[in-house]
């Protein structure tokens, strides 16, 4: 996920959510705001970490008013610190004030998001395997919680369900077992789709391995049956480690060798990072 795409398709969620925000009008702005007035306003860190969404929270502010300027002295991926400026936003009094909170929920979401996938990279940084998201995200926060992985140093698994196959333990039932699942997949999807199977024990990971699975995910297996996978699939797949995978215990899955871990905390566990906006002033 990168900015080009982000910039894309964001604009229809930011308007959801200042909508949902804003249902007819800001009240409490407008009783103490009635008409414009110029104004400016400093974006504070307020704890260290990796800063990421700022083109996110710039937009917030454009869709309701396209002259608010702000001045960034930071950049996505930059690591911050408590205290430090981040930007200073200038425009309507009325536009900072209605378009606040939305914006910094984008930016303190995607920034603990950053940090939080930067610091399990971290743990990886000496090893091959290489660290993934998943689909377990806020719904409607897909396009930017995935997005703030990248900039904490982490890799997008599949977008969504039209971006790639992957076979899980109810499709493999519903298809009556692990090599029917993976010969419909192959009758009915395009050659250029992978096919990555969830495995749960060694014998669905022989199944996969005999019916040609490009990825095998061995799935809440213990380390030493992952290991005993490894040795069975033999280089004739990529291999996935998942399952409740947090920082906390990911170091202890670095001696199973797979190519990729993929953990949903990523998203649906990281605290957000604290960022304010301070010091409104009248210009």
């Amino acid at each position: 996920m990168n900015t080009v795409t982000l910039q894309l398709v964001a604009d229809k969620y930011i308007k959801l959510a200042l909508q949902e925000d804003i249902t007819n009008e800001d009240i409490s702005t407008n009783s103490v705001m009635p008409h414009y007035k110029k104004g400016s306003v400093e974006l504070i860190c307020k704890q260290t970490g990796i800063i990421a969404g700022l083109k996110t929270f710039e937009r917030v502010f454009q869709l309701l008013d396209p002259a608010t300027e702000i001045k960034f002295y930071t950049k996505d991926g930059s690591k911050v610190s408590s205290g430090e400026r981040l930007a200073v936003i200038t425009g309507d009094v009325r536009v900072l004030l209605s378009a606040e909170r939305t914006a910094l929920n984008y930016l303190q979401r995607m920034s603990g998001i950053a940090t939080y996938t930067a610091s399990v990279v971290t743990l990886l940084k000496n090893s091959p395997t290489r660290l993934l998201d998943t689909r377990k995200t806020t719904p409607c926060m897909r396009i930017f919680e995935k997005y703030a992985v990248t900039v904490g140093g982490g890799l997008n698994h599949r977008y969504n369900l039209s971006d790639g196959i992957l076979l899980k333990d109810n499709h493999i039932n519903a298809a009556g077992g692990v090599k029917q699942a993976i010969a419909a997949a192959k009758k009915y999807a395009p050659f250029v789709h992978k096919i990555e199977v969830e495995t749960e024990n060694l014998a669905m990971v022989k199944d996969a391995v005999e019916a040609g699975a490009d990825i095998i995910m061995l799935d809440n297996m213990s380390i030493e049956n992952m290991k005993k996978a490894i040795k069975i699939i033999a280089g004739r797949a990529q291999t996935e480690c998942s399952g409740n995978v947090t920082k906390e215990n990911i170091e202890k899955l670095l001696s199973v060798g797979v190519d990729y871990i993929s953990s949903g905390a990523l998203t649906h566990s990281a605290p957000i990072l604290d960022i304010s906006m301070k010091n409104l002033q009248i210009l």
